[in-house]
């Protein structure tokens, strides 16, 4: 999709269809990857080997739960107990496959640039190039005659290849250009049709709503950097890792937790910083799709699952389910529902379901309940997608 955006932004309007025949192809061959992806996780997670004698401590699907609870202390088992588990059928933790490549050193830092592909970032791609391909060919008719036809499937192409590279990034750095790409492409395509007033204004309120939130995401992945485990990495998995073994000081945890809260308040839309998810409803109605589905306002519910480590220790989830994650959940869930039954407008209506689907992820996410988060994730991709 990164590479149709290129080749619709510059030669779209010279071929037939003015790009989106480059946009549906580029996503349909993701949509083909994503499942042959999809195929070689499973091969690799049914037939993955504890062997070396080497923990099997590397946090996979990703660190999180089982149907007691977060895997925080089944990740450091040995090979040995590990085959112990595996033949009593118990739940253990799957390796991911990581793949990077250092970028840039300095200062005695290392800075690569990878992928990182478990089972949550699977079933992410699949989500995404789904939904994805199935609003590429509606747009075709939707916005057939639309002055800036060609600039449309320019960005919807960007928004898919922007979430992918969000969800299979391998350390908070690219999470963060995902994150901000992802926002930027909400802003353009909400204000598609910009010379009415209330469609460029509903742009501006997401785009500047978001930015509150990406500053709570910077200091959060500062103090990630600098408190994990004094190896001032950006990797997620060591973050992880460093978190569940102990090496990570628990004020630094809560003050991570609580500013990568404020993001996913702003991007997920998480009462109070919703406002902006309804008026979002502006743009063309495929994108709506988009966003209330598969990209954008899930990337919060994605960077709580990714980082949970994080918030299951700084927030204490293990000790009470009032927190701060389940509680804005909560809040959120029974707001955004009172809120969709006095709208007047069928696409408000669908709006503040989103509010209230997502406070549901953000809730069971504050409660323990990893597993049921992400399948309500999955769930509501579609079931949204299609409404």
């Amino acid at each position: 999709p990164a590479l149709s955006f290129v080749g619709i932004l510059f030669f779209g309007k010279r071929l037939p269809k003015k790009g989106a025949e480059l946009g549906i192809a580029a996503v349909g061959i993701a949509f083909v990857l994503a499942l042959a992806t999809g195929a070689a996780w499973l091969d690799h997670r049914d037939n993955f080997d504890f062997e070396g004698g080497e923990a099997a401590a590397v946090v996979v699907d990703d660190a999180t739960g089982t149907t007691t609870g977060p895997v925080a202390d089944e990740v450091a088992l040995t090979a040995e107990e590990g085959d112990e588990k595996k033949e009593d059928g118990a739940v253990h933790p799957y390796v991911g496959v990581q793949n990077n490549t250092q970028w840039l050193q300095t200062g005695g830092v290392e800075f690569g640039a990878g992928i990182l592909v478990d089972g949550l970032s699977v079933m992410m791609i699949f989500v995404v190039t789904v939904v994805s391909l199935l609003v590429h060919v509606y747009s075709t008719d939707y916005v057939d005659g639309d002055r800036r036809y060609t600039h449309f499937f320019a960005f919807l192409s960007l928004f898919t290849a922007s979430m992918l590279f969000f969800v299979l990034s391998d350390n908070l750095l690219q999470m963060i250009v995902g994150w901000e790409l992802v926002g930027v492409c909400s802003f353009v395509l909400i204000g598609h049709w910009w010379e009415e007033k209330p469609n460029s204004d509903a742009a501006l309120k997401a785009f500047l709503t978001n930015r509150v939130g990406d500053v709570g995401l910077l200091i959060g992945v500062s103090t990630l950097f600098f408190a994990a485990g004094g190896g001032k990495t950006f990797d997620t998995v060591k973050i992880n890792e460093a978190i569940v073994q102990g090496t990570v000081g628990h004020t630094a945890l809560v003050v991570a937790a609580a500013c990568l809260m404020a993001a996913v308040m702003s991007k997920s839309g998480q009462f109070i910083l919703h406002t902006w998810l309804p008026d979002a409803m502006a743009g063309p109605t495929p994108v709506s799709a988009l966003i209330h589905a598969a990209t954008m306002v899930v990337a919060g519910i994605f960077l709580v699952a990714r980082l949970y480590p994080v918030f299951f220790e700084g927030m204490q989830i293990g000790g009470s389910s009032i927190n701060l994650l389940a509680t804005v959940g909560a809040v959120t869930l029974v707001f955004g529902g009172l809120l969709a039954f006095v709208q007047d407008d069928i696409k408000k209506v669908l709006a503040y379901s989103t509010v209230s689907q997502l406070g549901y992820m953000v809730m069971a996410l504050g409660v323990g309940a990893w597993t049921a988060a992400i399948f309500h994730l999955f769930t509501h991709a579609f079931f949204k997608a299609n409404l």
